[in-house]
């Protein structure tokens, strides 16, 4: 006598979920103990012989550590409406976020600093970011601008910075981190793009791997540079969760007495 097993085939939710979870290199067993639940009920989510109250859903994608957009997206799956709005950036709503990123960026002089949102795409700028753009191709500066690619463009920044092999490969890199965790298409094909403009890095015997700070010249001197990152980590605004605010800061008393002097404070 034969014995029949039946075989569930997986949901939408549970064939993400099991994706992300794969991504983020957590085990069933441990992201039950972090959303309060039990293995057994998370493999039966994922085998699509369970399936979740909107509550559980929107547990596991804060433990998964997914975007507002993945978690929008896993709620979808799961048959739910999404959570997290998306606004215009010119609405109303974001009139105060907008007033403070332009408080940051007039007080960040007289040192570079740049708001983009996903891609690299430019929002916003203040005063001093012209020494970066300075020289650059017209067409790289047509709205809407990639300051990614403004950076590693052959006819862009690129041109002018000394190290450009270990820093342009500092910044795919960090790009490939993101895709690793967050798989998306459209991404890739930015960091195939980006990775085309770049020479071959030729490590010396004193290479200690990517370069920092960023040595960019600028007549008559070269200036080193090293850059922070912020973003609204406690942002419920899909738009403004994809906010990245980047600041340059000088790295040397040379640069930073060359920036005093060109970009004044008013």
């Amino acid at each position: 006598m034969t014995t029949m097993t039946a075989v569930t085939d997986a949901s939408p939710f549970g064939r993400q979920l099991r994706q992300w979870r794969t991504l983020r290199r957590i085990s069933q067993l441990d992201l039950a103990i972090a959303t309060e639940t039990s293995q057994r009920y998370l493999s039966f989510l994922e085998q699509g012989r369970s399936h979740p109250g909107r509550t559980m859903v929107v547990r596991l994608a804060e433990s998964l550590g997914l975007s507002l957009r993945e978690r929008n997206g896993l709620l979808l799956s799961a048959g739910y409406a999404p959570v997290f709005p998306e606004s215009a950036l010119d609405a109303p709503e974001l009139g105060p976020v907008r007033q403070a990123l332009e408080v940051v960026l007039q007080g960040h002089l007289p040192y570079p600093a740049v708001v983009t949102r996903k891609y690299g795409i430019m929002v916003a700028a203040n005063a001093a970011f012209e020494l970066i753009i300075e020289g650059c191709a017209p067409e790289l500066l047509e709205p809407p601008v990639n300051v990614l690619r403004l950076a590693l463009h052959p006819e862009g920044m690129a041109r002018r910075v000394a190290n450009l092999p270990e820093w342009g490969r500092h910044i795919t890199g960090s790009l490939r981190n993101r895709a690793g965790r967050s798989p998306d298409p459209e991404l890739d094909a930015l960091i195939a793009e980006l990775e085309g403009y770049l020479p071959p890095v030729d490590p010396g015997p004193h290479h200690l791997g990517f370069a920092v700070p960023l040595r960019l010249r600028a007549d008559p001197c070269e200036l080193q540079l090293i850059t922070t990152l912020t973003s609204f980590a406690t942002a419920t605004d899909i738009t403004l969760s994809e906010l990245h605010l980047e600041a340059f800061l000088p790295a040397d008393e040379a640069t930073a007495d060359y920036l005093r002097r060109r970009f004044p404070r008013a």
